[in-house]
């Protein structure tokens, strides 16, 4: 019990996440069951439970780790998508930001950790998602007459670019759009899911809010770079998910600076610390600042994204840190979720 799960702030006993105890003499072995498999601290309950169990006298502890990621919105009865434990937005309220390159990376970086990840391209005008991931081809209809989606780098992914002709437009009113994303939630065989990342369009109009309307959001993660333009449109975004009463995980500063490939002079081509002053001055968490890396945008260019190179760069790095950051922030919504009370009326 003295063993803290560093961001819950409990007890790894009492959280109920120390399973599977065999004692032999002085030998001890147990299973630590992570709340999520992308626990960015892991290394650090490792290394406490080892020198408590030590500090009792045993002479060799064996440790196995397994994750059951819970959920973090409240499940409804006639909920939409019953087999997917958190749904996360990832939003801008600017254009051009990178959120696609996040939302991306994000559902990759989860699923190398070992979560079961699915990735729904809601930006219906302008669908980036496939051509990123390098996934193409015509979803097919399952035994039960849904969508089956197409999966790459181990993410079950779909997209309207799936069913339209290559370089055709999708020129849609906002019922249209609300419509076609409420089938990609109905519709779509997303299976049992520990994850389903969202990634929306710029703005603050028919999409988010029927996302947000659609389904229990377990948060929203913002997208920004380090410029006032942005910063301001990402304030509105903000603002929009405060109204509709969806959590805020935090904010991911993107383009933060140039490293010089070089000389490794870095360039803050956008302005300094624009995200962190953003989330000090509205309380949110920064999830991290992405710096501009040229692998990043090759890999988008060829379907393989940053975290999914043989080479990982700054870029891949600082991402799959954001992934640990986003998994770590939906396992205290979630422990905070069990622990509300349950009102019964008899």
């Amino acid at each position: 019990r003295h063993v803290q799960e560093p961001e819950l702030g409990r007890d790894i006993v009492s959280l109920e996440m120390v399973k599977s105890i065999v004692i032999d003499g002085t030998n001890v072995a147990f299973t630590i069951e992570l709340t999520t498999p992308a626990c960015p601290l892991k290394d650090e309950i490792e290394s406490n439970a080892r020198a408590a169990i030590h500090a009792l006298g045993a002479t060799d502890v064996a440790i196995t780790w397994a994750a059951m990621v819970r959920r973090a919105a409240p499940r409804t009865a006639e909920q939409l998508l019953p087999n997917v434990k958190n749904v996360i937005a990832v939003a801008s309220g600017k254009g051009g930001v990178g959120k696609s390159t996040v939302s991306v990376n994000l559902a990759v970086a989860l699923a190398q950790a070992g979560a079961a990840v699915g990735l729904l391209d809601a930006d219906i005008t302008g669908p980036n998602i496939p051509m990123m991931l390098g996934v193409d081809g015509q979803p097919k209809a399952s035994a039960n007459n849904k969508i089956t989606p197409l999966e790459r780098h181990g993410v079950k992914v779909i997209s309207i670019q799936f069913f339209v002709p290559e370089g055709q437009p999708i020129v849609w009113r906002g019922p249209l759009v609300g419509g076609a994303i409420q089938q990609f939630l109905r519709d779509v065989e997303w299976g049992d899911l520990d994850y389903l990342v969202v990634d929306l369009p710029p703005g603050t109009s028919d999409a988010q809010l029927t996302l947000a309307q659609s389904v229990p959001l377990g948060g929203a993660v913002l997208v920004t770079t380090p410029q006032e333009v942005a910063l301001s449109d990402v304030g509105k975004a903000l603002a929009m998910f405060k109204r509709l009463s969806v959590p805020i995980l935090g904010l991911v500063e993107n383009m933060t600076a140039f490293a010089c490939p070089h000389c490794g002079e870095l360039t803050e081509i956008f302005g300094r610390g624009g995200g962190e002053r953003f989330c000090q001055t509205h309380g949110l968490d920064f999830l991290g600042g992405v710096p501009l890396d040229v692998t990043v945008r090759q890999g988008g260019d060829v379907g393989v994204p940053a975290v999914a190179q043989r080479e990982p760069g700054p870029a891949a790095r600082a991402l799959t840190s954001v992934a640990g950051a986003v998994a770590a922030r939906m396992s205290v919504r979630a422990a905070a979720a069990d622990q509300q009370p349950l009102l019964s009326i008899s």
